[in-house]
């Protein structure tokens, strides 16, 4: 009923003949006199157009702005003129003259009519879609079979099994997977909005893509000589307490509790990938398109710890001979995603090098 309302009083302006809200993006540079004359301008249209909401950036002096400028011309699929540069609907406007406003006022007029996308998504959309795939995939791979997040679901599955309960131990393991899904998810989120509102810039775009072939290198290092100096896993002076803690939980609620405070554990060796991706994210993603996207990251994340619980109910494999298969794999396991890492690095380096971000 709720949600019935709610579209009900969407639909009910758009039937009246309600405007549409149009988004306009301004780029200036301070000093400018025919950007300055733009800006007047803009400010007499909104007071026409109450729909009409514009943003400005100023680029002679804030790098954050001239980057997003060379993103939003490039999917508009224009070369950078000069300022003022508006961009609306389909239209980018270069220059200012009593010509140019009378067309600008009659672009906001037909999307204030029929509607027009965002300059910012558009901007977005035209990202490379293809390496934000590959990247999200790739990413959650690596974490999904990170040996941290095997021991944690393997200890957590042997405690309630040592009570001889299987269909407990089936909801247990599903629930933890479900918390850990949530807990990562929104972590994602807040790290998302927290780079998003730090203005990623190409240097910190750079320094993310050096993470991801640093931590592949760590992982590397790991295959080459395991134990060595340090491991990306689980710090050793943490793992009695998470063992104490995993061992201690009995119950189907208590597992999808102790999920949540788990996730904190695991944060040294599986955040890494999560970083490089979010910072992907953060250039080349709108927050809903980032949204969508972690929501993949986390499914394929946590979809071998469903497995897992789903083969140890079913019978065809054991805790015990899950752990030692864990073991045996470690070394396998730190060069697949050194490997992966050291690509999804590179690839971000290229990209960044091509123009593509």
């Amino acid at each position: 009923m709720r949600g019935l309302l709610v579209a009900f009083l969407w639909l009910v302006p758009a039937a009246a003949g309600a405007a549409y809200p149009v988004e306009l993006d301004l780029f200036y540079g301070s000093g400018c006199p025919h950007c300055a004359g733009m800006q007047q301008s803009l400010e007499r249209m909104q007071q026409r157009y109450p729909e009409l909401r514009m943003r400005e950036h100023e680029v002679y002096f804030n790098a954050e702005n001239a980057d997003l400028f060379e993103r939003v011309a490039r999917g508009y699929g224009v070369q950078i003129e000069g300022v003022p540069t508006v961009f609306v609907g389909e239209h980018a406007i270069v220059g200012y003259s009593s010509e140019i406003e009378a067309w600008l006022d009659r672009v906001i007029r037909e999307c204030s009519a029929r509607g027009c996308g965002s300059p910012l998504a558009r901007a977005a959309a035209g990202a490379p879609a293809g390496l934000t795939i590959s990247a999200v995939i790739a990413g959650a791979a690596v974490d999904a079979i990170n040996p941290c997040a095997f021991a944690v679901l393997i200890i957590l599955i042997t405690a309630i099994l040592a009570s001889g309960a299987r269909r407990r131990a089936l909801y247990a393991g599903l629930l933890f997977s479900l918390s850990v899904f949530v807990s990562y998810y929104l972590m994602g989120l807040g790290l998302y909005s927290a780079v998003q509102a730090a203005r990623l810039t190409h240097a910190l775009y750079v320094a993310i893509a050096l993470l991801a072939i640093v931590i592949g290198l760590f992982n590397l290092k790991d295959y080459l000589w395991y134990g060595k100096w340090f491991a990306m896993e689980v710090p050793q002076r943490w793992r009695p307490a998470m063992k104490k803690l995993l061992q201690g939980v009995t119950s189907v609620p208590g597992a999808f509790l102790v999920g949540f405070a788990v996730s904190l554990f695991l944060l040294p060796c599986t955040s890494g990938p999560y970083i490089v991706v979010l910072g992907l994210l953060a250039k080349t993603s709108t927050q809903s398109q980032a949204a969508l996207w972690l929501l993949l990251y986390n499914a394929i994340f946590v979809l071998p710890m469903v497995a897992i619980t789903g083969a140890v109910y079913l019978g065809w494999t054991t805790a015990e001979k899950l752990e030692q298969w864990r073991t045996r794999s470690l070394r396998l396991l730190h060069l697949i995603a050194g490997i992966v890492l050291l690509m999804l690095g590179l690839a971000m380096l290229g990209s960044l090098w091509l123009g593509l971000v």
